[in-house]
């Protein structure tokens, strides 16, 4: 028997995680899916699980406390929670998201001090650069201050729509340096939850992910070492935007599973109800609905694992292929999970059963991590360049 490569090992690795990820979302995550959206309280039981069994740490170097798994496994384990929870699914996501700045943008201290705890989901991670007037303007519109003061950075200002706010205990934050430049007057800081001048504000009432906690920050005179400042001053925005070319994806493979746990559901309906005398999927208006579905399910799946593929390679055109990635699993789950609630008919309709909850679960991933109108703009201007003014020659 020849000798196993190293691909062999990561896919065997690979096909362990999943089976643990799997045996968990049917033991423990599926059977809690209603009664977190119907409570809407983060899940501090399935957060300690995934801590359990390293699923906090899955993208993390392991120098740093991590698997050192690639993203194609990390996608794939978002993928496989959403499928029976979206708002579960968020508790590996956004720790991916929230670590993502001190892996791409911190220095060795920085990662020593962060990156296990993040890892071994003591902490929890988030991410803070959404404001109320600077949404896909980031750059542009961005208000928080950081003024620096002696050995520190004073923080001003507010932040909303923070996935993980309210249950953080580290959360990367942007903050203008210096206004004059633009988005090269953006820095990226660690700030620690336990930093004087931290305050966690509204907690929003929302649509779908409702086992999720959304919130206001606000930085009220926030004092943050300097040596937690990410990279150089400037810096800040160059690392939000490399962070979303990985964390595009996730919200992707978010997407994703929502997408194939609505069309499982409504499959298997489809089998068991009978109507004019046999199963209705084996009615065409329902039977081809099913096999659209299935067949937008499949590529928005091939589209999503390229893209995570890219993220390992680190390829030059990740960018793309993040927001080719995000744009079609996003509409894909929408799309879906609507037809699926169809092929139930009313039941579909009631909160007795999952895909209303699902439905309303896939509209935000079109939505944040960039919208999709950001995501052709995106795809776009790689096509086609950013539309630069062409100086005009004279006819000769």
């Amino acid at each position: 028997m020849a000798a196993s490569t190293p691909h062999d090992a990561s896919s065997e690795e690979e096909a362990l995680i999943l089976e643990v990820v799997r045996d968990i979302v049917a033991q423990k995550v599926a059977p809690r899916a209603a009664e977190i959206d119907a409570r809407a309280e983060y899940p501090q039981d399935l957060r300690e699980l995934f801590a359990q069994n390293d699923l906090l740490g899955i993208p993390i170097p392991v120098e740093y406390g991590g698997l050192g798994g690639s993203f194609v496994t990390y996608v794939k384990v978002v993928e496989e929670i959403a499928k029976a929870c979206a708002s579960s699914s968020l508790i590996v996501a956004v720790q991916e998201l929230g670590m993502l700045p001190i892996l791409i943008g911190g220095n060795e201290a920085q990662k020593q001090r962060y990156l296990p705890n993040v890892a071994s989901g003591k902490w929890i991670a988030a991410y803070a650069l959404t404001e109320s007037g600077s949404g896909s303007d980031a750059a542009g519109s961005m208000r928080t201050r950081a003024e620096k003061k002696g050995d520190a950075y004073v923080l001003n200002g507010q932040k909303i729509w923070i996935t993980n706010g309210s249950v953080a205990d580290v959360v990367c934050v942007f903050a203008v340096t210096d206004p004059a430049k633009g988005a090269n007057g953006i820095s990226a800081f660690i700030v620690e939850k336990t930093f004087p001048g931290f305050v966690v504000g509204k907690h929003e009432k929302k649509m779908g992910i409702r086992g999720s906690p959304t919130v206001e920050l606000i930085f009220d005179n926030c004092e943050v070492p300097a040596a937690n400042l990410l990279g150089n001053e400037g810096e800040g925005f160059k690392i939000a935007m490399k962070v979303l070319d990985k964390s595009r994806p996730g919200i992707a493979a978010q997407a994703l599973g929502i997408a194939q746990g609505a069309l499982d559901y409504a499959a298997a309906y489809a089998q068991e109800r009978i109507a004019f005398g046999k199963p209705i999927g084996h009615q065409q208006g329902v039977g081809f609905m099913l096999a659209d579905m299935k067949t937008e399910v499949e590529s928005a799946r091939l589209l999503l694992y390229e893209a995570a593929r890219k993220c390992d390679a680190g390829a030059a055109d990740v960018t793309l292929w993040a927001a080719m990635a995000k744009l079609k699993c996003g509409d894909v789950a929408m799309s879906v999970t609507t037809d699926a609630v169809q092929v139930l008919g009313g039941y579909g309709y009631s909160a007795e059963y999952p895909l209303e909850r699902m439905m309303r679960d896939a509209k935000i991933t079109q939505i944040y991590e960039g919208t999709q109108q950001i995501q052709r703009l995106v795809i776009s201007r790689a096509l086609a360049g950013r539309g630069k003014p062409v100086k005009a020659t004279p006819n000769t």
